[in-house]
Parts: C-alpha cells; sequence; structure tokens
C-alpha cells in the first residue's frame, strides 16, 4: 500500500490529508482558535462527584469542567507489571496485570476541591466537556512513558514475534523505577542507542512538568502537547510512508528539524511543493473532502450509500441504486454490499465519526454471505488507528459497531449549524408560520386588549400575506375582527414573526406564543 501525507497551510488553517494508494482516507483540520487539545495535561480541581454516573468532573479552567471516569482513573500504588507478548502467547490474561481501584475506594480517594493531575483523552463535543485520565503518559517518537506504573505494552501492530520479543527486552533493560513503557510501532528493527535517547528525553521532560505540578495552584494547563501538524508527523511518518509534501517553507523547515532529531532516515521523504496550483487541488483531495460532506456517496458500481450522523448515532443506509445485475438477487447483493463495505471504512476514516454505528446492508439470506460482509468490514477497519468493534449481522441485515471518538468528526470542524435552521436542514412552511399567527391572535383576543396590532415579518412573508385577490391578511383581519397593518423586517427569519401593540408599540409577541 502506498500512504502519503499531504499538508495545506494558510492563515486560518492548517489540513493534513492522509492518502492510501491515492485515495483520500483521514483529514486533520487545526486551526488557531481550536487547536488540538488531546495530550495536554493540567492541574485541575475536583468539583463534584457522582457516584450514580461513575464519574467526576474536575474544573481545568475551561468553559465545561472535565468528565473523569472511574474507569479512567488508575492507582499509583500498583506494582503490577504487565507482559504483553506473554499475555497474547498463552492465550488468557496476564495474572499480574494491573486491576484499577474499585468505585468504592475512587470515591474515597477523590473528594470535592481535591487537587489532581489530568490528560485530556477525548477533546470536548457538542455541550461535552473533555475526558480526561488521571493516568498521564508522555508519547516521544519510539515510546511512551507512563510515570507512576510499572509496567511494559508493545504495539499490537509490530506483528513479527522476535522482533516484539527483542524490543520488550531493551524496554526491561532500560525501565527506570516507578515508570511504564510502551513501545510505539516506529520502534521496529530500531537499536537500544536510539530507544535509550527517546526514554532520555521524555525523563527530562517529565522531571520539568512534575515541578510545575508542585508549585502551580490549580487550574492550570502544564504541559501542551504538540501542535496537530507536529504530532502527525510524530504518529503517522513511518517508513511505509513514500512521501509527505508540504506547502509552507515555515512547516517545511519545522518539520526538517523535529526530522533532523529523530529520524534523518526520513529526510529524503520530505518535499516542498513548489507549484502555483493549490496542494490539495493536485493531488484531488479537496474534491474529496467536498464529497465528504455530503450525505450521498456513489459507489463504483452504481450503488449508493446515505451516511446520517445524529447525536445518538451514525446510520449508514445501502442502497442499489444504479446496478442491475445479470445474476440472481443473492449475488448481486453481495456485490454491492462487499463494495459498499470497502467504501464505508474509507468514509468513516474520512470524516471521523465515531460511537456508535448501524450499517444497513441490502439483504442476503445465506449466512456464508453475511460472514463475508462482516469479514470484509473488519479486514478494511483493521487499518484504522481507532479502536473498532464489529458485531455479526443480524437477521434484518443490520451490522452494529463502535468507532472511538477522539475529536469531533470532520463535518463539526469545518462547519456549523445552519443559523436558520438550527442544523436540522428543515423550517416551517410559510402555512405554518401563519396558522402559528393565527393562534397567537386567538389567544389575544380572549382578553379585553386593544383591537389594533402590528405583525413584523420577514419580506418573503409580507408577500405570502398579501398576494391574491382576497389576502391571508385580510382574511384574518375580517374573521376576528381586527385592525391588522403588516411591518417587513430583514432582522428576522422567515419563519419568525413579531407582533406589538398598535397604540404604544409595545412587543406582544412572548406574552402569547
Amino acid at each position: 500500500m502506498k500512504k502519503e501525507i499531504i499538508i495545506n497551510s494558510t492563515n486560518e488553517d492548517t489540513r493534513i490529508a492522509i492518502l492510501e494508494d491515492k485515495r483520500l482516507v483521514e483529514v486533520f483540520v487545526e486551526r488557531p482558535d481550536n487547536e488540538r487539545m488531546v495530550g495536554d495535561i493540567y492541574k485541575g480541581k475536583v468539583k463534584k462527584i457522582i457516584t450514580g454516573m461513575q464519574a467526576a468532573f474536575v474544573d481545568i479552567g475551561h468553559e465545561q469542567d472535565a468528565f473523569l471516569h472511574f474507569s479512567d482513573f488508575g492507582t499509583v500504588e500498583t506494582e503490577m507489571f504487565i507482559d504483553v507478548d506473554d499475555e497474547e502467547e498463552n492465550g488468557k490474561k496476564n495474572q499480574n496485570a494491573k486491576k484499577g481501584p474499585t468505585d468504592e475506594e475512587i470515591a474515597n480517594i477523590l473528594r470535592k476541591n481535591k487537587e489532581i493531575t489530568v490528560q485530556i483523552v477525548k477533546e470536548p463535543i457538542s455541550n461535552k466537556g473533555p475526558r480526561v485520565t488521571n493516568e498521564v503518559s508522555m508519547p516521544g517518537r519510539f515510546l511512551v512513558l507512563v510515570p507512576n506504573e510499572k509496567r511494559i505494552g508493545i504495539s499490537r501492530k509490530i506483528s513479527d514475534r522476535n522482533e516484539r520479543r527483542r524490543l520488550k527486552k531493551i524496554a526491561k533493560s532500560i525501565l527506570p523505577d516507578n515508570y511504564g513503557l510502551i513501545v510505539r510501532t516506529v520502534a521496529a528493527g530500531k537499536s537500544d542507542r536510539i530507544i535509550k535517547s527517546d526514554l532520555k528525553k521524555l525523563l527530562t521532560q517529565w522531571k520539568i512538568i512534575e515541578k510545575q505540578i508542585e508549585e502551580s495552584s490549580s487550574p492550570i494547563l502544564i504541559f501542551k502537547d504538540m501542535g496537530m501538524t507536529s504530532s502527525i508527523i510524530r504518529d503517522f511518518f513511518t517508513n511505509d510512508v513514500e512521501h509527505v509534501i508540504v506547502d509552507s517553507r515555515k512547516l517545511y523547515k519545522d518539520i526538517s528539524i523535529y526530522l533532523k532529531d529523530v529520524a534523518p532516515n526520513l529526510l529524503s521523504k520530505l518535499e516542498y511543493f513548489k507549484s502555483k496550483e493549490p496542494v490539495f487541488d493536485a493531488f484531488k483531495v479537496e474534491d474529496e473532502i467536498q464529497k465528504s460532506l455530503s450525505r450521498k456517496v456513489w459507489l463504483k458500481n452504481g450503488g449508493y450509500l446515505y451516511i446520517e450522523q445524529t447525536e445518538a448515532l451514525v446510520s449508514v443506509d445501502v442502497n442499489s441504486g444504479k446496478y442491475f445485475g445479470k445474476k440472481d438477487h443473492e449475488e448481486h447483493s453481495l456485490k454491492i454490499n462487499m463494495e459498499a463495505s470497502r467504501e464505508i471504512s474509507r468514509q468513516i476514516r474520512l470524516r471521523d465519526l465515531g460511537g456508535l454505528l448501524v450499517i444497513d446492508f441490502i439483504d442476503m439470506i445465506e449466512e456464508d454471505n453475511q460472514r463475508k460482509i462482516v469479514q470484509e468490514l473488519k479486514k478494511e477497519f483493521s487499518k484504522d488507528r481507532a479502536t473498532t468493534k464489529i458485531a455479526d449481522m443480524s437477521p434484518f441485515g443490520l451490522i452494529e459497531m463502535t468507532r472511538q471518538r477522539i475529536r469531533p468528526s470532520l463535518i463539526q470542524n469545518i462547519s456549523e449549524s445552519c443559523s436558520y435552521c438550527g442544523g436540522t436542514g428543515l423550517i416551517p412552511t410559510k402555512g405554518t408560520v401563519v396558522a402559528k399567527i393565527e393562534r397567537w391572535i386567538r389567544r389575544y383576543k380572549t382578553g379585553d386588549f386593544d383591537r389594533r396590532l402590528i405583525i413584523r415579518i420577514h419580506p418573503d412573508m409580507y408577500e405570502y400575506f398579501t398576494n391574491g385577490r382576497i389576502s391571508r391578511k385580510m382574511r384574518l383581519m375580517w374573521k376576528y375582527w381586527m385592525k391588522i397593518e403588516l411591518e417587513v423586517s430583514e432582522r428576522l427569519k422567515i419563519h419568525e414573526f413579531e407582533i406589538l401593540a398598535k397604540k404604544n408599540r409595545e412587543n406582544l409577541t412572548k406574552k402569547f406564543i
């Protein structure tokens, strides 16, 4: 598989595109007013503990308190040691595996106004604050340092058993007291000297952070992790990436400096894009981003997907569309569903959709074909960095799955809700607005009030009210025996209205709504 990273920088944002075999699979967007937060470390203060939710809310200086679930709360006193290789090879859980504290123990440890060090693991989404953990970790190029632990983990993406053993041996030999280590995928094939050097940098960095934690008052940001671009280079730029292409001289220089320090062998793969043509246009990324904002996605075989993102879940509907196979219905459905499985994986990664997803495939009768679809989905999602869990197909042709949600989806990141419809895509019809005004008048007439009113409406509604031989305005006046004047207001939305008393222009709208 050919991988490329394309970086486009403007005054307003930086966009990073990940391409696999020339096809866009992931997009990251960062703006100065919306910087990446995952990995940031704060000294916060516990505001409240809700045992029913098994969670605490921590003030870290943001508008919304951070959410600390009990499952993200570890114990610093543990002396347990996790040996990942032994777990995998024996096919059962290591008896020495770390066990977290019980809910009762957490409730005793945490208390209101207690100062606590936390790290953001999920960015704020919608009206939810960031999710945090008290198990702080420091990611480097080849290792992740986990203070106050004593365990070793090896990246599951390192599949070679001998290489895993070698890296585990190196990690054990350099493991400092009261620290844990996670060996990252890019450490494969690297010498112990390079890995030790990475550990030394992380330890120096952590000592500085420890001092700040001791000396600072909460709530305060203690450590700001790398920006989006730097973290992408750190986490994605591996030996299997053929090119990193940047259209900003400053970013090109910054990435060069970083690579010289941690991976000089990759410098030759870094390129500065000199063409006058926008870099995303040149690699056909811009078109794909625009398509990712659409609910409807066409498949190569003429079928299509309909992707709907809601607060509760993401639904994906697979349709045969323009495809009419010559073979029987079962084979016809299998062919569309297989193609859909591959495109669904790409679209979910590209749009960065998380949480619960429900996929409605075209019905198939044979269980063997149903299993093929599940296997194809699992194979495609194995390329995804986010954790996914995929259930078997239900009797109704539905597949339920979950995908780790770390940040807002792409569409939430680059767009905002329509000020007219509030994000629903729907507004009341003009007839509905007139009916609402009539109901308002009926409520108003139950009292002994002045019968002269001014109705202030949008220009389009004014035309709707006054059109026709006998206008809607006249009908209202005759029906309720009232004097009504219409006023146009560009400030109002088409479905909004205001009603004023003619006598003193008092706004009466909310009194009878």
